[in-house]
């Protein structure tokens, strides 16, 4: 691989760290549920450990590879906080989480966005040797 600029670097950071705090809800919500319903919180668990264990594990290898499909599949994480914080859902009742990934999982699709969508030399050289 290629050696990652900053803006790259702190990119996949943010959104691993988006990742790894949904995972961790999911591991607690599987191991100790905090409400009445503890199937229902622990299905929930089981979702957001999968969630967040396939943002991390996309944000690691295909993002880091400046796969498009991975910077877009991504765009989940803030579409997800934002539908929690306008619905006002858990977790957690103060809602600060749900403003840092959001603003977390922003920063790490937007700083890198032209790595995602400047074409290289080599793309431009096939496609003008295909024409």
């Amino acid at each position: 691989m290629e050696r990652e600029n900053i803006r790259m670097k702190v990119a996949w950071i943010c959104l691993v760290v988006v990742g790894v705090g949904i995972l961790l809800f999911g591991v607690i919500a599987v191991a100790a549920p905090s409400s009445a319903d503890e199937r229902l919180m622990r299905a929930d668990g089981m979702a957001a450990t999968g969630m967040g264990l396939f943002g991390v594990l996309i944000a690691l290898v295909p993002f880091r590879r400046r796969e498009r499909w991975a910077w877009l599949v991504l765009w989940f994480y803030p579409a997800f906080w934002i539908v929690h914080l306008v619905g006002r859902l858990p977790p957690g009742k103060d809602h600060v989480h749900q403003v840092v990934f959001i603003a977390l999982s922003i920063a790490g699709l937007l700083l890198p966005v032209r790595e995602f969508f400047t074409r290289s030399d080599d793309q431009e050289d096939e496609e003008q040797g295909a024409a």
